[in-house]
Protein backbone atom coordinates (compact mmCIF):
# COMPACT_ATOMS: atom_id res chain seq x y z
CA UNK A 1 0.00 0.00 0.00
CA UNK A 2 1.11 3.16 -1.02
CA UNK A 3 0.57 5.95 1.91
CA UNK A 4 1.21 9.75 1.72
CA UNK A 5 1.57 11.82 4.95
CA UNK A 6 0.63 15.66 4.74
CA UNK A 7 2.81 17.39 7.05
CA UNK A 8 5.91 16.45 9.52
CA UNK A 9 5.25 17.89 12.53
CA UNK A 10 5.02 16.08 15.39
CA UNK A 11 1.69 14.28 14.67
CA UNK A 12 2.94 12.87 10.87
CA UNK A 13 6.51 11.96 11.94
CA UNK A 14 4.51 9.95 14.58
CA UNK A 15 2.26 8.51 12.27
CA UNK A 16 5.20 7.46 9.92
CA UNK A 17 7.16 6.12 12.93
CA UNK A 18 4.19 3.97 13.67
CA UNK A 19 3.93 2.16 10.06
CA UNK A 20 7.91 1.33 9.71
CA UNK A 21 7.87 -1.89 9.70
CA UNK A 22 4.24 -2.18 7.85
CA UNK A 23 5.48 -3.06 4.21
CA UNK A 24 3.54 -0.28 3.18
CA UNK A 25 5.67 2.59 1.24
CA UNK A 26 5.10 5.38 3.00
CA UNK A 27 6.09 9.10 1.63
CA UNK A 28 5.65 12.61 4.09
CA UNK A 29 5.27 15.99 2.64
CA UNK A 30 6.26 19.35 4.65
CA UNK A 31 5.18 22.56 3.07
CA UNK A 32 8.16 24.44 5.08
CA UNK A 33 11.77 23.88 5.08
CA UNK A 34 12.72 21.83 8.29
CA UNK A 35 10.62 18.85 10.49
CA UNK A 36 9.16 19.27 13.89
CA UNK A 37 6.20 21.65 13.10
CA UNK A 38 5.29 23.54 16.08
CA UNK A 39 8.04 21.77 17.81
CA UNK A 40 11.04 23.81 17.29
CA UNK A 41 14.45 23.60 18.68
CA UNK A 42 16.79 26.43 17.34
CA UNK A 43 20.78 26.18 17.37
CA UNK A 44 21.98 28.86 20.47
CA UNK A 45 25.44 28.82 20.94
CA UNK A 46 25.05 27.92 24.85
CA UNK A 47 23.20 24.94 23.67
CA UNK A 48 20.32 23.60 21.53
CA UNK A 49 17.04 25.82 22.61
CA UNK A 50 13.32 25.20 22.21
CA UNK A 51 11.31 27.85 20.61
CA UNK A 52 7.70 26.31 20.35
CA UNK A 53 6.76 23.75 23.30
CA UNK A 54 9.40 23.21 25.98
CA UNK A 55 7.55 20.37 28.14
CA UNK A 56 5.28 17.70 28.18
CA UNK A 57 3.00 16.08 31.10
CA UNK A 58 5.14 13.47 32.20
CA UNK A 59 2.33 12.02 33.97
CA UNK A 60 1.17 10.69 30.98
CA UNK A 61 3.26 7.01 31.23
CA UNK A 62 2.12 6.16 27.53
CA UNK A 63 4.28 9.48 26.16
CA UNK A 64 7.35 8.25 28.13
CA UNK A 65 6.72 4.98 27.05
CA UNK A 66 6.86 5.62 23.74
CA UNK A 67 9.75 8.28 23.93
CA UNK A 68 11.60 5.44 25.48
CA UNK A 69 10.68 2.82 22.57
CA UNK A 70 11.72 5.42 20.23
CA UNK A 71 15.11 5.42 21.82
CA UNK A 72 15.35 9.15 23.54
CA UNK A 73 13.52 8.19 27.03
CA UNK A 74 17.66 8.91 28.66
CA UNK A 75 17.25 12.43 27.67
CA UNK A 76 14.46 13.45 29.58
CA UNK A 77 14.64 16.04 32.41
CA UNK A 78 13.33 16.95 35.49
CA UNK A 79 12.32 20.96 36.05
CA UNK A 80 13.71 22.55 39.48
CA UNK A 81 10.78 23.03 40.99
CA UNK A 82 10.70 26.76 41.24
CA UNK A 83 7.43 28.40 41.72
CA UNK A 84 6.02 30.65 39.37
CA UNK A 85 4.49 34.24 39.97
CA UNK A 86 1.91 36.14 38.51
CA UNK A 87 1.15 39.56 37.01
CA UNK A 88 -1.44 41.66 38.62
CA UNK A 89 -2.23 44.94 39.56
CA UNK A 90 1.46 45.97 39.00
CA UNK A 91 2.81 43.15 41.27
CA UNK A 92 4.53 39.71 41.13
CA UNK A 93 2.79 38.10 43.23
CA UNK A 94 2.77 33.92 43.99
CA UNK A 95 0.93 31.59 41.31
CA UNK A 96 -1.29 30.32 43.71
CA UNK A 97 -1.97 26.21 44.48
CA UNK A 98 -4.45 23.73 44.89
CA UNK A 99 -7.49 23.85 42.42
CA UNK A 100 -7.74 23.07 39.09
CA UNK A 101 -6.27 25.07 36.64
CA UNK A 102 -6.47 28.01 38.72
CA UNK A 103 -10.00 27.44 39.58
CA UNK A 104 -10.11 27.59 43.59
CA UNK A 105 -12.56 25.48 45.72
CA UNK A 106 -12.05 28.03 48.63
CA UNK A 107 -10.51 31.43 48.57
CA UNK A 108 -7.52 30.61 51.14
CA UNK A 109 -5.35 30.10 48.41
CA UNK A 110 -5.79 32.32 46.06
CA UNK A 111 -6.73 35.83 48.40
CA UNK A 112 -3.81 37.29 47.31
CA UNK A 113 -5.15 38.00 43.73
CA UNK A 114 -8.63 38.86 44.36
CA UNK A 115 -10.59 41.52 46.11
CA UNK A 116 -12.15 40.56 49.57
CA UNK A 117 -15.45 40.67 47.96
CA UNK A 118 -14.14 37.76 45.53
CA UNK A 119 -12.91 36.04 48.49
CA UNK A 120 -16.49 35.86 49.66
CA UNK A 121 -18.23 34.96 46.55
CA UNK A 122 -15.97 32.22 45.95
CA UNK A 123 -16.28 30.58 49.99
CA UNK A 124 -20.16 31.24 49.30
CA UNK A 125 -20.61 29.09 46.06
CA UNK A 126 -21.48 25.66 47.87
CA UNK A 127 -24.35 27.90 49.46
CA UNK A 128 -25.94 29.36 46.61
CA UNK A 129 -28.21 27.86 43.87
CA UNK A 130 -26.50 25.24 41.67
CA UNK A 131 -26.10 25.65 38.07
CA UNK A 132 -26.89 22.82 35.11
CA UNK A 133 -24.27 20.99 33.33
CA UNK A 134 -25.30 18.72 30.59
CA UNK A 135 -23.67 15.68 31.14
CA UNK A 136 -21.34 15.25 28.08
CA UNK A 137 -21.59 18.49 27.33
CA UNK A 138 -19.63 21.63 26.97
CA UNK A 139 -19.84 24.70 28.28
CA UNK A 140 -17.35 28.53 28.17
CA UNK A 141 -15.23 28.22 30.81
CA UNK A 142 -14.90 31.88 31.00
CA UNK A 143 -18.57 32.17 31.47
CA UNK A 144 -18.88 29.28 34.09
CA UNK A 145 -16.16 30.66 36.37
CA UNK A 146 -17.28 34.20 36.03
CA UNK A 147 -20.91 33.34 37.09
CA UNK A 148 -19.90 31.50 39.63
CA UNK A 149 -16.50 33.73 41.49
CA UNK A 150 -16.27 36.33 39.48
CA UNK A 151 -14.00 38.33 36.70
CA UNK A 152 -11.03 38.77 38.55
CA UNK A 153 -10.88 35.13 39.12
CA UNK A 154 -11.04 35.06 35.17
CA UNK A 155 -8.68 37.48 34.73
CA UNK A 156 -6.06 37.07 37.10
CA UNK A 157 -5.32 33.30 37.44
CA UNK A 158 -7.14 31.05 35.07
CA UNK A 159 -7.07 33.20 31.96
CA UNK A 160 -3.32 33.31 32.78
CA UNK A 161 -2.72 29.58 33.19
CA UNK A 162 -4.79 28.54 30.10
CA UNK A 163 -3.23 31.43 27.62
CA UNK A 164 0.09 29.95 28.77
CA UNK A 165 -1.07 26.48 26.84
CA UNK A 166 -3.61 27.48 24.54
CA UNK A 167 -2.84 31.29 23.66
CA UNK A 168 -6.35 31.98 24.52
CA UNK A 169 -8.20 33.22 27.30
CA UNK A 170 -10.63 31.31 29.45
CA UNK A 171 -13.30 32.93 27.63
CA UNK A 172 -12.43 31.78 24.41
CA UNK A 173 -12.51 28.23 25.69
CA UNK A 174 -14.79 25.33 26.88
CA UNK A 175 -14.19 23.36 30.20
CA UNK A 176 -14.22 20.02 28.49
CA UNK A 177 -11.88 20.94 25.76
CA UNK A 178 -9.26 22.25 27.97
CA UNK A 179 -10.42 20.60 31.71
CA UNK A 180 -11.56 17.35 30.87
CA UNK A 181 -11.09 16.14 34.42
CA UNK A 182 -13.20 19.35 35.82
CA UNK A 183 -15.55 18.28 33.07
CA UNK A 184 -15.69 14.57 33.82
CA UNK A 185 -15.94 15.28 37.98
CA UNK A 186 -19.24 17.65 36.54
CA UNK A 187 -20.42 15.01 34.90
CA UNK A 188 -20.40 12.92 37.61
CA UNK A 189 -21.68 15.35 40.15
CA UNK A 190 -25.03 16.12 37.50
CA UNK A 191 -25.44 12.24 36.50
CA UNK A 192 -25.60 11.56 40.99
CA UNK A 193 -28.24 14.61 41.04
CA UNK A 194 -30.68 16.28 39.75
CA UNK A 195 -28.09 18.04 36.74
CA UNK A 196 -27.53 20.73 39.51
CA UNK A 197 -24.11 21.38 40.67
CA UNK A 198 -21.64 23.56 42.19
CA UNK A 199 -18.26 24.48 41.21
CA UNK A 200 -16.51 24.56 44.43
CA UNK A 201 -17.86 21.04 44.71
CA UNK A 202 -16.19 19.55 42.01
CA UNK A 203 -12.97 21.19 42.59
CA UNK A 204 -12.61 20.38 46.28
CA UNK A 205 -13.54 16.61 44.84
CA UNK A 206 -10.30 16.82 42.34
CA UNK A 207 -8.00 17.74 45.06
CA UNK A 208 -8.98 15.41 47.02
CA UNK A 209 -8.88 12.72 44.79
CA UNK A 210 -5.33 14.19 43.78
CA UNK A 211 -4.26 13.81 47.65
CA UNK A 212 -5.15 10.26 47.41
CA UNK A 213 -3.25 9.43 44.46
CA UNK A 214 -0.15 7.03 45.00
CA UNK A 215 3.37 8.90 46.35
CA UNK A 216 6.66 8.89 43.88
CA UNK A 217 4.95 9.81 40.57
CA UNK A 218 8.26 11.61 39.77
CA UNK A 219 7.66 15.45 38.49
CA UNK A 220 4.28 16.53 36.41
CA UNK A 221 6.69 17.86 33.52
CA UNK A 222 9.73 16.78 31.87
CA UNK A 223 11.83 18.19 28.65
CA UNK A 224 14.62 17.07 26.78
CA UNK A 225 17.90 17.85 27.56
CA UNK A 226 18.59 18.83 24.17
CA UNK A 227 15.49 19.96 23.12
CA UNK A 228 12.19 18.62 20.99
CA UNK A 229 14.72 18.06 18.00
CA UNK A 230 15.75 14.99 19.42
CA UNK A 231 12.27 13.33 19.60
CA UNK A 232 11.43 14.78 16.22
CA UNK A 233 14.96 14.09 14.38
CA UNK A 234 14.46 10.43 15.58
CA UNK A 235 11.32 9.61 14.77
CA UNK A 236 12.08 10.93 11.14
CA UNK A 237 15.15 8.87 10.89
CA UNK A 238 13.93 5.50 12.17
CA UNK A 239 10.10 5.76 10.18
CA UNK A 240 12.14 4.76 7.28
CA UNK A 241 9.57 7.24 5.12
CA UNK A 242 10.26 8.91 2.13
CA UNK A 243 10.36 12.61 4.15
CA UNK A 244 10.47 15.95 1.29
CA UNK A 245 10.59 19.11 2.73
CA UNK A 246 9.77 22.38 1.01
CA UNK A 247 7.11 20.38 -0.52
CA UNK A 248 3.83 22.44 -0.81
CA UNK A 249 0.72 20.09 -0.84
CA UNK A 250 -1.96 22.19 -2.85
CA UNK A 251 -4.92 19.83 -3.41
CA UNK A 252 -6.13 15.70 -3.29
CA UNK A 253 -7.99 14.51 -5.64
CA UNK A 254 -9.34 11.07 -6.63
CA UNK A 255 -7.82 8.86 -9.19
CA UNK A 256 -9.65 5.57 -9.55
CA UNK A 257 -10.29 4.41 -5.90
CA UNK A 258 -6.70 6.17 -4.73
CA UNK A 259 -5.40 9.72 -4.44
CA UNK A 260 -3.62 12.01 -6.31
CA UNK A 261 -1.58 14.71 -4.52
CA UNK A 262 -0.99 18.19 -6.21
CA UNK A 263 2.77 19.03 -5.14
CA UNK A 264 3.99 15.48 -4.64
CA UNK A 265 5.59 12.55 -5.98
CA UNK A 266 4.13 10.87 -9.28
CA UNK A 267 2.11 8.15 -7.51
CA UNK A 268 -1.42 6.98 -6.55
CA UNK A 269 -1.86 6.90 -2.73
CA UNK A 270 -3.98 4.30 -1.56
CA UNK A 271 -4.39 6.05 1.96
CA UNK A 272 -3.71 9.68 2.64
CA UNK A 273 -3.04 10.94 6.47
CA UNK A 274 -3.74 14.66 6.76
CA UNK A 275 -1.08 16.17 9.45
CA UNK A 276 -1.98 19.61 9.14
CA UNK A 277 -3.96 22.12 11.03
CA UNK A 278 -7.25 22.35 10.58
CA UNK A 279 -7.80 25.06 7.97
CA UNK A 280 -5.29 23.56 5.82
CA UNK A 281 -7.01 20.09 6.09
CA UNK A 282 -10.05 22.10 5.45
CA UNK A 283 -8.49 23.22 2.10
CA UNK A 284 -7.02 19.72 1.37
CA UNK A 285 -10.44 18.20 1.76
CA UNK A 286 -12.88 20.53 0.07
CA UNK A 287 -13.11 18.23 -3.37
CA UNK A 288 -12.90 14.64 -1.33
CA UNK A 289 -14.72 15.75 1.74
CA UNK A 290 -16.84 18.81 1.09
CA UNK A 291 -19.03 18.64 4.42
CA UNK A 292 -15.67 17.55 6.48
CA UNK A 293 -14.04 20.47 5.07
CA UNK A 294 -16.95 23.24 5.53
CA UNK A 295 -16.97 21.57 9.25
CA UNK A 296 -13.18 22.14 9.63
CA UNK A 297 -13.49 26.19 8.70
CA UNK A 298 -15.06 27.04 11.99
CA UNK A 299 -11.67 25.99 13.86
CA UNK A 300 -10.03 29.33 14.73
CA UNK A 301 -6.25 29.90 15.47
CA UNK A 302 -4.52 32.20 17.42
CA UNK A 303 -1.21 33.62 16.91
CA UNK A 304 1.45 34.08 19.16
CA UNK A 305 5.36 34.83 18.90
CA UNK A 306 8.31 33.91 21.49
CA UNK A 307 11.24 35.79 22.58
CA UNK A 308 13.92 34.08 23.12
CA UNK A 309 17.07 35.60 24.94
CA UNK A 310 20.51 34.81 26.25
CA UNK A 311 21.77 36.54 28.92
CA UNK A 312 25.81 36.49 30.30
CA UNK A 313 24.72 36.60 34.19
CA UNK A 314 21.51 35.79 36.01
CA UNK A 315 22.35 38.26 38.80
CA UNK A 316 19.57 39.19 39.90
CA UNK A 317 17.01 36.64 37.88
CA UNK A 318 14.25 36.16 40.39
CA UNK A 319 14.22 32.39 42.32
CA UNK A 320 10.87 31.61 40.17
CA UNK A 321 10.44 29.27 37.05
CA UNK A 322 8.33 31.83 35.28
CA UNK A 323 5.63 34.94 35.40
CA UNK A 324 2.53 34.63 33.89
CA UNK A 325 0.40 37.51 33.14
CA UNK A 326 -3.16 38.92 33.98
CA UNK A 327 -5.54 39.50 31.60
CA UNK A 328 -5.90 42.97 30.80
CA UNK A 329 -2.57 44.37 32.51
CA UNK A 330 -1.76 47.83 30.99
CA UNK A 331 1.60 47.61 31.82
CA UNK A 332 3.15 45.04 29.95
CA UNK A 333 2.65 44.02 26.54
CA UNK A 334 3.93 39.85 26.99
CA UNK A 335 1.59 37.25 28.48
CA UNK A 336 4.07 35.12 29.81
CA UNK A 337 7.97 34.89 30.71
CA UNK A 338 9.65 31.53 31.06
CA UNK A 339 12.65 31.83 33.25
CA UNK A 340 14.33 29.00 31.86
CA UNK A 341 17.38 28.55 33.55
CA UNK A 342 15.83 28.69 36.97
CA UNK A 343 13.28 26.21 35.38
CA UNK A 344 15.90 23.53 34.24
CA UNK A 345 18.70 22.86 36.00
CA UNK A 346 20.67 21.36 32.91
CA UNK A 347 19.72 24.85 30.95
CA UNK A 348 21.62 26.37 34.39
CA UNK A 349 24.70 24.55 33.83
CA UNK A 350 25.05 26.36 30.75
CA UNK A 351 25.82 29.29 32.94
CA UNK A 352 24.08 32.93 32.41
CA UNK A 353 20.61 33.34 32.17
CA UNK A 354 18.00 32.13 29.73
CA UNK A 355 14.70 33.44 29.23
CA UNK A 356 11.44 33.09 26.88
CA UNK A 357 9.35 35.61 26.66
CA UNK A 358 5.55 35.05 25.28
CA UNK A 359 2.93 37.55 22.91
CA UNK A 360 -0.18 36.58 21.86
CA UNK A 361 -3.36 35.40 22.52
CA UNK A 362 -6.38 34.06 20.08
CA UNK A 363 -8.11 37.73 19.03
CA UNK A 364 -5.09 39.81 19.02
CA UNK A 365 -2.24 40.73 16.29
CA UNK A 366 0.09 41.62 18.00
CA UNK A 367 2.05 38.02 15.91
CA UNK A 368 1.13 39.26 12.76
CA UNK A 369 1.97 42.86 13.15
CA UNK A 370 4.77 43.68 15.66
CA UNK A 371 8.44 44.00 14.39
CA UNK A 372 11.07 42.26 15.59
CA UNK A 373 12.82 44.79 16.95
CA UNK A 374 9.53 45.67 18.73
CA UNK A 375 9.11 42.32 20.49
CA UNK A 376 12.66 42.60 21.42
CA UNK A 377 12.54 45.77 23.03
CA UNK A 378 8.95 44.98 24.70
CA UNK A 379 10.47 41.30 25.40
CA UNK A 380 13.01 43.40 27.47
CA UNK A 381 11.14 46.32 28.90
CA UNK A 382 8.34 44.15 30.22
CA UNK A 383 10.95 41.51 31.69
CA UNK A 384 12.38 44.67 34.07
CA UNK A 385 8.99 45.15 34.85
CA UNK A 386 7.75 41.99 36.32
CA UNK A 387 11.08 41.31 37.33
CA UNK A 388 13.64 43.40 38.57
CA UNK A 389 16.18 41.98 36.10
CA UNK A 390 17.87 44.42 33.51
CA UNK A 391 18.25 42.02 30.25
CA UNK A 392 20.15 44.83 28.62
CA UNK A 393 22.63 45.20 31.54
CA UNK A 394 23.05 41.91 32.19
CA UNK A 395 24.63 41.66 28.49
CA UNK A 396 22.32 40.18 26.01
CA UNK A 397 24.10 37.54 23.90
CA UNK A 398 21.68 35.87 21.61
CA UNK A 399 18.02 36.42 20.62
CA UNK A 400 15.81 34.75 18.70
CA UNK A 401 12.57 35.84 17.16
CA UNK A 402 9.43 33.20 16.60
CA UNK A 403 6.33 33.92 15.81
CA UNK A 404 4.19 31.03 15.60
CA UNK A 405 1.23 32.39 12.99
CA UNK A 406 -2.29 30.17 13.57
CA UNK A 407 0.07 28.11 16.13
CA UNK A 408 -3.11 26.62 18.16
CA UNK A 409 -6.66 26.23 17.22
CA UNK A 410 -8.96 27.58 19.56
CA UNK A 411 -10.42 24.66 21.90
CA UNK A 412 -14.18 26.67 22.49
CA UNK A 413 -17.00 24.85 23.55
CA UNK A 414 -18.45 23.91 20.34
CA UNK A 415 -14.73 22.52 19.24
CA UNK A 416 -15.29 18.83 20.64
CA UNK A 417 -18.26 18.12 18.70
CA UNK A 418 -16.68 20.10 15.46
CA UNK A 419 -13.67 17.01 15.67
CA UNK A 420 -16.64 14.49 16.35
CA UNK A 421 -18.67 15.73 13.38
CA UNK A 422 -15.42 15.51 11.06
CA UNK A 423 -14.27 12.30 12.12
CA UNK A 424 -17.78 10.87 11.70
CA UNK A 425 -18.01 12.55 8.00
CA UNK A 426 -14.58 11.14 7.14
CA UNK A 427 -15.76 7.60 8.32
CA UNK A 428 -17.35 7.23 5.01
CA UNK A 429 -14.68 8.62 2.82
CA UNK A 430 -12.15 5.56 2.45
CA UNK A 431 -8.60 6.07 2.56
CA UNK A 432 -8.50 9.29 4.14
CA UNK A 433 -7.31 10.42 7.73
CA UNK A 434 -6.72 13.16 10.25
CA UNK A 435 -4.79 13.65 13.35
CA UNK A 436 -2.89 16.61 15.08
CA UNK A 437 -3.20 18.89 17.41
CA UNK A 438 -7.11 20.36 16.22
CA UNK A 439 -8.28 17.15 16.21
CA UNK A 440 -6.82 15.51 19.78
CA UNK A 441 -5.29 18.21 22.30
CA UNK A 442 -2.35 20.76 22.26
CA UNK A 443 -0.26 18.30 24.31
CA UNK A 444 2.12 16.60 22.92
CA UNK A 445 1.20 13.00 24.92
CA UNK A 446 -2.34 14.02 23.21
CA UNK A 447 -0.70 14.67 19.46
CA UNK A 448 1.12 11.57 19.84
CA UNK A 449 -1.27 9.15 21.40
CA UNK A 450 -3.90 9.81 18.22
CA UNK A 451 -1.23 9.59 15.70
CA UNK A 452 -0.73 6.25 16.76
CA UNK A 453 -4.12 5.32 16.79
CA UNK A 454 -4.46 6.70 13.43
CA UNK A 455 -1.30 4.83 11.77
CA UNK A 456 -2.25 1.45 13.47
CA UNK A 457 -5.73 1.65 12.26
CA UNK A 458 -4.04 1.36 9.13
CA UNK A 459 -2.75 -1.61 9.97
Amino acid sequence: MNIAIIGAGLAGLTAAYELRNSGNKVDVYEATDRLGGKLYTVAFEAGPTDMGAEAFMARRKDAVEFFTEVGVGDSLVEPSGLRSLVWVDGEARGLPTGGVMGIPSHSETVKHLVSDETAQRIDDEANRAGFTWDTGGDMNAGKLVRDRYGDEVVDNIVSALLGGVYSCTADDLGVRATIPQLAAELDRLAEAGDRTVHLSTAIANLERSRKEMPTGQGAVFNAFRNGYQELYETLAEKSGADIYIDAFVSSISREGEGFRIKGGEDTVYDHVILAVPAPTAALLLKEIAPEAAEKLQTVQLANSAVVGMRFATDEGLPENSGVLVANGAEDVKAKAFTLSSRKWPHLAERGGALVRASFGRFGDNIALTATEDDLVDWALDDLKTVTGFDGREAGLEEIYVQRWFGGLPRFDEHHLDTVAAVRSLLDDVAGISVTGAWASGVGVPAVVADARVVAKQLL
